[in-house]
């Protein structure tokens, strides 16, 4: 039987790089604001925005045996040039818009099943310009782990902990070969990540050889957050 596994977002980056690892092996769902990138995919696109919509679950099976969660922000500027509207926004998209379709479709985990999050390596290692984003994807590493506790031994939940990864969504912070360059010379890999770095983490959380996991902030950063080599 195939395992039924739901995206929030994944028509593009990250999430389209999941949907095409699973969608020969899987019956995949994915809910997003566009079906761009998806047309020559076997999936089922429910059209959903996390901001404004309440997820329709009866386009869902009755069973999930995987879920991702994968909208997200890189909102980077000096804490002064922050507005609170700024961290209001950050954290409902990544946090509160994520806590609501958890709430949705908990109910849906079958046994044995496994969830995925995404945060961010700024998280564990304090960098400049990233309190808005850190401060909303901490609060996800915070909630995923109590989240694990309470759903053992039943459900699986783990987060992922990227740092800079070439994605339409990090298109401004690496729109030219200078920037590339600079920002691939700060990982002791020397490049920056790809959505297919991710994607290998995300499947392996939601596969059966991941059953001894759970409650994990698992790293995928090139190196960044445990070496120092300069």
């Amino acid at each position: 039987m195939k395992k039924n596994i739901l995206l929030i977002g994944g028509s593009y980056g990250i999430g389209l790089s999941i949907v095409k690892q699973l969608q020969e092996t899987h019956t995949i769902y994915v809910a997003s604001r566009s079906a761009e990138g998806l047309k020559a995919l076997n999936v089922k696109h429910i059209t959903f925005d996390a901001l404004t919509d309440s997820l329709d679950t009866t386009q869902l099976p009755e069973e999930l045996h995987g879920f991702v969660y994968c909208p997200g922000s890189i909102n980077l500027k000096p804490l002064k040039m922050l507005s609170m509207s700024n961290f209001e926004e950050d954290m409902q998209l990544n946090f509160f818009s994520m806590v609501k379709v958890v709430k949705d479709i908990i109910g849906r985990m079958a046994d044995n099943s496994s969830m995925v999050f995404f945060s961010t390596v700024a998280v564990s290692t304090g960098m400049p310009f990233h309190t808005s984003v850190s401060a909303a994807k901490g609060a996800i590493e915070g909630f995923v782990k109590s989240l694990a506790a309470e759903y053992a031994p039943k459900v699986r939940t783990n987060v992922i902990a990227p740092s800079l990864v070439d994605t339409p969504l990090a298109g401004r912070l690496l729109n030219n070969d200078r920037k590339k360059e600079s920002m691939a010379e700060r990982h002791p890999l020397k490049r920056v990540g790809n959505p297919e770095d991710i994607a290998n983490i995300a499947t392996f959380l939601l596969s059966d050889k991941s059953g001894w996991i759970t409650g994990q902030v698992l790293g995928v950063d090139g190196g960044l957050s445990t070496l120092n080599i300069n």
